[in-house]
């Protein structure tokens, strides 16, 4: 078992490692549970009204959405197309398209990425093998700060064994009952 000296040590040490990724994950993370109601990494910089014809559901694809991107003057890259609730969208790099299939109305929305936001929220959905392992270590390093700060306080009445337990137990059972309900 370590000692309580130990484990504040650890739990330190750890805690100013990690300060900098713990603030980031933190920030992006409260970004990235609101990123439906707005787009924090990115900024409108100009929209355009515009009125296209489109050909019936089923000859849109991904060929189509290119060459309308390339009409509509927009050079960037595709990164996904779809038609959803009678609207047809298209998401390039720095450009988003929606217009409706009946009227052929729409617009285009030109972004920029927001400095500072749009880095911190890569962190949440970067998939490189660096990023996923340095990731799984300070995930690892969470589990020990939580447990070098459960046993740090070796007596007492505010230790883990006379009070920790319990919030712990309740840290643990408020997001299993946000899970159970929202399923």
């Amino acid at each position: 078992m370590i000692s309580p000296l130990k484990a504040r040590n650890l739990h330190r040490d750890l805690g100013y490692f990690y300060i900098g990724l713990i603030i980031s994950f933190a920030f992006s993370g409260i970004l990235m549970n609101h990123r439906d109601s707005w787009h924090p990494e990115k900024y409108t910089v100009e929209t355009k009204a515009i009125s296209v014809k489109l050909p019936a559901e089923e000859n849109i694809n991904e060929k189509y959405a290119e060459e309308l991107g390339k009409t509509l003057g927009i050079e960037d890259k595709i990164r996904r197309h779809n038609v959803k609730k009678g609207t047809f969208k298209i998401s390039f790099e720095k450009h988003d398209v929606e217009i409706d299939m009946k009227t052929g109305k729409g617009e285009i929305v030109s972004f920029k990425k927001t400095p500072i936001i749009s880095q911190a929220m890569k962190l949440h959905k970067t998939t490189s093998n660096w990023w996923i392992y340095y990731s799984d270590i300070f995930g690892l390093s969470l589990i020990t700060i939580a447990f070098t700060g459960a046993i740090m306080i070796p007596a007492g009445k505010f230790t883990f064994k006379q009070r920790g337990w319990k919030l712990a137990l309740a840290g643990l059972i408020v997001p299993l009952l946000i899970v159970i309900i929202l399923d």
